[in-house]
């Protein structure tokens, strides 16, 4: 079979790396255009363009996928299958079909649930306590198409969504593979979507990391979790931002009665013990405005933080 691959974030590499060593025709790889990045804003390459490259692969960056100029060159590839794996773009129905099979998704939920940009990030952030990865044959409706493969893993309470993330890519590149011989042998099927079940997970927003200390702790802890790398859950002290990035959930009371949540109660080499709505968390390690990211220990000598001093 041939096949086009849509991809760019690092998410998709796992994918794109098994394609390679597969008996597969990749007939070119399309990624999203070359953006500035840094201090210095030089050109950088996605991910999957840096693996397409040192491959040999034939790379194509459209700045809209769905434009004629890109109908028209996918068209002359004459692909069987597209396979689609954190692209960037959403593809038209004329680029879809396109594909002399189908184009198929790989998406890190157990869909209907958690359609959208960040599934891993909502469902850390929901709590859930397992996710998985889904294939779908993609429709011109979001995340909505017939499922074809999907597989589930269990969600640790250690679990944030960078080593979630790290586990499903994986897992999605070992499904792809399935996928791909049960669509050649055609023993393949396609089951719908429940669309009564479905629940979205949009791109988070800066906003969305912003904690709110009346939440119960196990809460806050997995907003913590779900809002990494960004925007990092974060919180203010003495009108300064403070971005928490680990932290625990108490397990033994240290004097909560009276305590305001976001109350600080207790400085320890531990950490730093703070009043929830219901319980109590202890900050591991955070990040200052305008400083690195440190153990909480290093931040409570350098701002001399005291017990009864509030967060928020």
């Amino acid at each position: 079979m041939k096949i086009v691959f849509f991809g760019s974030a690092h998410f998709a590499v796992p994918s794109l790396e098994v394609l390679i060593k597969s008996p597969y025709e990749i007939c070119a790889v399309v990624t999203q255009p070359d953006k500035k990045k840094g201090r210095h804003l030089h050109l950088g390459q996605t991910d999957v363009k840096a693996l397409a490259d040192k491959a040999g692969l034939k790379v194509f960056q459209p700045e809209n996928v769905n434009s004629g100029g890109s109908i028209k060159y996918l068209k002359g590839l004459s692909a069987d299958i597209f396979v689609i794996v954190a692209y960037g773009q959403i593809l038209s129905q004329e680029a879809l079909d396109l594909a002399k099979i189908f184009p198929i998704n790989i998406h890190a939920s157990l869909l209907p649930r958690y359609r959208g940009a960040a599934p891993i990030n909502w469902a850390v952030i929901n709590g859930e306590k397992s996710t998985g990865i889904t294939i779908i044959q993609v429709t011109r409706k979001m995340d909505a198409g017939p499922i074809l493969m999907q597989e589930k893993i269990p969600v640790s309470q250690g679990d944030d969504s960078v080593i979630l993330e790290d586990r499903l890519r994986k897992l999605g590149a070992e499904l792809l593979l399935d996928a791909l011989g049960e669509i050649e042998n055609k023993t393949f099927k396609l089951i719908l979507q429940d669309e009564k079940q479905a629940v979205m997970a949009p791109k988070l927003r800066k906003e969305d990391g912003y904690i709110d200390w009346s939440l119960p702790a196990y809460k806050i802890y997995n907003k913590v979790r779900g809002c990494l790398p960004w925007p990092a859950a974060f919180t203010r002290y003495k009108d300064k931002l403070l971005k928490i990035y680990k932290l625990e959930i108490g397990s033994v009371p240290v004097g909560l009665s009276g305590a305001r949540p976001g109350e600080i109660l207790n400085v320890t080499k531990e950490g730093l013990a703070v009043k929830a709505g219901d319980g109590y968390l202890v900050i591991k390690d955070l990040q200052p405005e305008g400083r690195r990211r440190m153990p909480a220990l290093d931040f409570t000598a350098g701002h001399k933080v005291r017990p009864g001093e509030r967060f928020g």
